[in-house]
């Protein structure tokens, strides 16, 4: 399965499973059913379905590039490693996580954007 293959959701997912910075293994946790909202800042929002969760277990199992990937899912939500060695490196708590494909962190910043909004009203 290539690149070209996977569906929106899938490649927003696997973009971040690199820090380019340092070059380190991202931990990217999402859930399915995450979906963002078109606004002025966010013309093309992020939305990971269930197609998408399948699309992207498909592609970690029998992608054709060198990477390979760890995916865990419990309920709604994922997580996926990218293998170092093709193992899961032992100092996992070094790697930072990247969550903000989540329900949850979306409600937070929903309610700190309109908090914000209500500030700048009264002020």
């Amino acid at each position: 399965m290539e690149w070209n293959d996977l569906t929106e959701g899938a490649k927003a997912v696997l973009e971040q499973t690199r820090n380019l910075k340092n070059d380190h293994i991202q931990i990217v946790e999402f859930e399915v059913g995450y979906e963002e909202e078109v606004s002025e800042e966010n013309p093309h929002p992020i939305s990971i379905q269930e197609e998408d969760y399948q699309n992207l277990k498909r592609f970690t199992e029998e992608n054709e590039y060198e990477d390979r990937y760890h995916m865990a899912r419990n309920k709604n939500m994922v997580k996926i490693i990218l293998l170092e060695d093709n193992k899961i490196p032992d100092n996992l708590s070094e790697f930072p996580v990247f969550r903000q494909y989540r329900m949850d962190r979306l409600r937070e910043e929903q309610a700190r954007l309109a908090e914000e909004y209500k500030q700048e009203k009264s002020d």
